[in-house]
This record gives structure tokens, sequence and C-alpha cells, in this order.
């Protein structure tokens, strides 16, 4: 079964564009999870700042189209935008995931999206936006750590959350060490996220807002609970 398959169900599959620089790690996880016949959602669209992103070939082994931007093939910012958001119109998604997308983006574009476009950042937001966030929470000797999805406006990582999931830190943690059990929490928990927003359960109101609907089990967020140190 490939990315663009409609057969069946996936017929009624909400369109979901993902956004990369890299290798595309968590691609790979929502990829995985749209195989499943009850996933509301099916990648038609991977595209990326970088054409020498790895992320892109594994795209195109599932048959998803494909499309690199490089910066330095356009006369600035707007025309670098505006060509993605070309691309965008012509594949029409639902949703747009920006997964692991290093290039900060514009008002336009954030607000030409505002509501279907999310994003996954590797620390418990408020805390630690930006880059460097193990080598940061590291520092400060955060006894939890973990990752979020949110909402994309235009404030750097300051989108209203849908989804958190939080990890234990170990006392002789490194930096590699401890993204490799955040990263393990970002597989589950953006497929988990993205379907809450496919299929209505979660939107994002005009003032910035998140508002949940139809959730069971007395929260209203995914909240993962810390996962155990992997052996």
């Amino acid at each position: 079964m490939s990315g663009n398959d409609e057969a069946g169900s996936g017929a009624q599959k909400k369109r979901v564009v993902v956004m990369i620089s890299g290798r595309g790690s968590n691609l790979s996880a929502l990829i995985s999870a749209s195989m499943a016949p009850d996933y509301p959602c099916r990648i038609v669209g991977v595209l990326s700042d970088n054409p020498g992103a790895a992320g892109l070939d594994l795209a195109r082994e599932y048959n998803v189209e494909t499309g690199a931007f490089a910066a330095t093939d356009y006369a600035g910012r707007a025309d670098h935008e505006q060509a993605i958001m070309s691309r965008l119109e012509q594949i029409k998604p639902d949703i747009v995931c920006l997964a692991g997308y290093m290039r900060l983006l514009s008002a336009e574009f954030v607000n030409r999206w505002q509501g279907r476009m999310i994003n996954i950042h590797p620390s418990l937001l408020p805390s630690f936006p930006g880059l460097d966030t193990h080598k940061r929470a590291l520092a400060h000797q955060v006894l939890v750590h973990g990752c979020s999805v949110h909402f994309v406006t235009e404030g750097m990582d300051e989108g209203p959350l849908i989804a958190q999931a939080a990890v234990p830190v170990s006392p002789d943690d490194t930096e590699i060490s401890l993204s490799e059990r955040v990263l393990a929490a970002e597989h589950q928990l953006y497929p988990a996220a993205l379907r809450l927003l496919a299929e209505g359960k979660v939107r994002m109101t005009g003032t910035g807002e998140t508002v949940f609907n139809g959730l069971t089990g007395g929260g209203n967020a995914i909240v993962m609970s810390p996962m155990s140190k992997p052996d």
C-alpha cells in the first residue's frame, strides 16, 4: 500500500503534507501510522527546504509526492515561501505538519494555514523553545523532559498546545541519550495528535486557544506518562 492509495476508507481521509529539513524521523512515524486502515489521514506530499534531506528519499519509497525548495535558489525569503505555498495550493492538503522543518515561517505563510498547521517540538513547552533543547534541559537539571505538539503561530514555538509527552531525566543522561528517549516519545505523540486534529477533536480558536471536543478519560489533551528508560 502506498502513501497515495485512496481505496476504501482512504477516500475520506484528511490529506496531509509534511514539511521537513532533514532525516524525516517523525515523517516515518506519520507514514507508518497512516498505513493503518482506521487512521484518518494519508500523507500526500513531503516538502523540504533541503534537497538532500533523507526524508525525501523515504517519501519516494512510499510513492509520496515530494518537492525540494533550496532557499539559495530564490531571490529572498518571500520568493522562497511563495514557491512552497504554490506547491501546497497544487497539492491541496487539509493539514500541514512541520516535522523538523528548521526555517521560521512568515506571518503570511502561518496565517494562510492557521489552525491547520501543527509542529512537534522536543521539549515540554513553554520550557525551552528554539534550539538545543536537550542541552538546555540538562543544564537546568530538570527531572522531567519531553516533547510537545502545538498549532503553529507567528511566534516561534508559541502556538497553543495540542499534546505533550513526558520522559524522565536520569542523572547520567547525555544529550544523546536524552534525545533518543524524547525522540521515541515524539514518534508516538505526533501521530496521536494529528489524529485528534483530523477527527475534529481539537481545534484552534480565532483568539489563539486550543479547544478539545469529544475526548474521554477525564482530560482534555493527550498527556503521555513518563516512559521507562530504554534498556
